[in-house]
Order: C-alpha cells, then sequence, then structure tokens
C-alpha cells in the first residue's frame, strides 16, 4: 500500500475542545500508522519540558500532509488562525506540503483561506453530521490514504 521507504510525516491541527473528535480521528487512522512509512503528529506529542510553541512549528515546518480539524473552535483560535493555517497554506501553495481541511462541525469556513482546498468527509458534510460517524470516518481515512500516496509520489520526484 504504502512505500516503507518513503516516510511521510502528517501534522494534526485541532482544537484542544474538538479532542475528542481527533482522539476517533487517531482510531480510525491506526491501520495507516502501522504502516512505519507513516508519522501521524499532533500537539499531545509534546515532552514534558520541551517548548511547545517551538515544537509546533518545526512539526509543522517538516510535515508532508496538514490535517485541519475545523469546527467553530477551531476557527476561533488565534494561535490555529495566525499560526498554523499560515504556515499551511503557506507550504501548500509552495508545494512543500499538502493541506487537507477535514470538516468536524458546522461553521463558516467557506470564508476562510483555506475553502479553496477540496475537503473531507464527502461534500464537505461535517462528520458529526453524518448518520454514522464511523462512516465519517471512515470516508476521512480513504481520502487521506490518497494524499499520502500522492506525497509519497511528489517525494519520489523531488
Amino acid at each position: 500500500m504504502f512505500d516503507p521507504n518513503i516516510p511521510v510525516k502528517v501534522f494534526t491541527s485541532y482544537a484542544h475542545k474538538d479532542e475528542e473528535l481527533r482522539e476517533e480521528l487517531d482510531v480510525h487512522l491506526a491501520m495507516i500508522k502501522r504502516h512505519k512509512a507513516v508519522e501521524i503528529w499532533n500537539d499531545r506529542d509534546i515532552q514534558a519540558g520541551s517548548e511547545w510553541d517551538e515544537d509546533i512549528k518545526s512539526e509543522l515546518n517538516t510535515a508532508d500532509i496538514i490535517l485541519l480539524l475545523v469546527s467553530p473552535r477551531f476557527l476561533a483560535s488565534r494561535y490555529i488562525y495566525d499560526v498554523e493555517i499560515k504556515t499551511a497554506l503557506e507550504r501548500h501553495e509552495s508545494r512543500e506540503a499538502i493541506v487537507v481541511p477535514i470538516i468536524l462541525k458546522p461553521c463558516d469556513w467557506l470564508q476562510t483561506e483555506f475553502a479553496k482546498l477540496q475537503a473531507l468527509p464527502r461534500n464537505a458534510t461535517p462528520v458529526v453530521k453524518w448518520d454514522d460517524m464511523d462512516e465519517a470516518f471512515y470516508n476521512v481515512v480513504t481520502g487521506i490514504k490518497q494524499v499520502i500516496t500522492a506525497a509519497q509520489k511528489r517525494k519520489a520526484k523531488a
């Protein structure tokens, strides 16, 4: 499925109030994580004693794929908006990373700078609006797998 010789780093940007949904996504990403070529990171991976801002920026600047877990709280976060989204979009536009919005909850995300990007799940229907959230997350994971394959192909050509 994934080429173990071409490692891909995934950065997950989310609002802490949405941690339960991020954790649910992590569960659905378990099979992807088992492929040693894919490393999925979020700020809960920051070690005690580390400078959190420095760690976040370092991971964000080295990620091949940046997942934006979009919700009203995500959009309201000044740090997410001013640091993470700004950096993510700069890296996306320079083709250093692929940014994927994942719509968790209904919100005014179509007014953002990343509204031009194809979002997950299908039809950008918020995860919480699906009749079956497992089905929504399965749809998201299917899309992420395609992005990982694309990122590996991009890195192989570089």
